[in-house]
């Protein structure tokens, strides 16, 4: 989108991952998880180590699409009392060292509406967002929303599940912006994970309704997972598995969370960037992606 003369940074991310022959990597995080400080750290730390694009979780008490993983690092955030008004000052004062990648808030309604969404479209705006994916905004309910994220050329970023037929997927689209999330496997996050020929057929499905970048997310924790996705998706998202290593690490007092998160991520983002060489017969390297 280019309202506001606006950088388009999705867009600019997803043309070089392409010219580059691969998949973006997608990360999530809970900002302020498991506080702000730290949070900030592990943000770059993302950034430093691989991650494309980067979704910040705004944290919210009522996470109802995500699995415990995430649920748990919403707590942390919100015990150490990160409101949405922080997330934004995280993100303006990344902007002022990385002005190229693209960073997505994502969550739930409820936050955006207590901060008042036209207020919201305009911070987000000028603390160097791109955009939002609001998981329980369907787009019968969009209208709340919309028409502000519009006005200040921010991305609009829709989901699309194993259950979203040929008739309802028109209505997920219209409106839609940046890239399309592909919720790979019924149920919360973390939870499940769908095999690689589902998820080639999901994508294929998809490409023929829309020329948006599909990212496939949802179960996708390992390395080896990771890279089986990216063969086929434009980018690969993953979340609760970085969110568990943040946990893990603040359960045990550790002080050297960045650098925990930044080994996971640069050994997913060597997956993601493998994933589609050819090797010497010419074949595609398919590892496993199974449940």
């Amino acid at each position: 989108m280019s309202a506001n003369n606006a950088p388009d940074r999705l867009a600019s991310r997803f043309a070089a991952c392409a010219a580059e022959g691969r998949a973006a990597l997608v990360t999530f995080v809970t900002a302020g998880d498991p506080d702000l400080a730290t949070s900030a750290a592990v943000l770059r730390a993302l950034v430093a180590n691989g991650a494309d694009i980067v979704e910040l979780g705004m944290p919210f008490t009522d996470p109802m699409a995500d699995g415990a993983a995430i649920q748990l690092g919403n707590i942390r955030s919100l015990e150490g009392g990160t409101r949405l008004r922080d997330v934004l000052a995280m993100v303006a004062d990344f902007r002022r060292e990385d002005a190229a990648t693209p960073i997505i808030l994502m969550g739930y309604f409820n936050p955006i509406l207590a901060y008042g969404p036209a207020r919201f479209a305009a911070d987000a705006l000028a603390a160097g967002l791109d955009g939002t994916i609001v998981v329980d905004l369907p787009p019968e309910e969009a209208d709340e929303l919309v028409p502000h994220l519009s006005a200040h050329g921010l991305h609009l970023i829709r989901l699309a599940t194993p259950t979203t037929d040929a008739a309802r997927l028109p209505k997920v689209l219209d409106g839609a912006s940046g890239f399309l999330y592909y919720v790979a496997v019924a149920g919360v996050t973390g939870a499940n994970a769908a095999t690689a020929t589902d998820v080639a057929a999901a994508v294929a499905r998809l490409k023929q309704s829309t020329s948006l970048p599909i990212a496939v997310g949802f179960g996708v924790r390992t390395p080896e997972q990771a890279a089986a996705i990216a063969i086929h998706a434009d980018a690969v998202v993953v979340g609760s598995a970085i969110v568990d290593s943040i946990g893990a690490a603040a359960q045990a007092r550790a002080n050297d969370i960045p650098a925990r998160v930044g080994t996971l991520v640069a050994s997913l983002a060597l997956a993601v960037r493998g994933a589609r060489r050819k090797d010497p017969a010419g074949a595609a390297r398919k590892p496993e992606y199974t449940a």
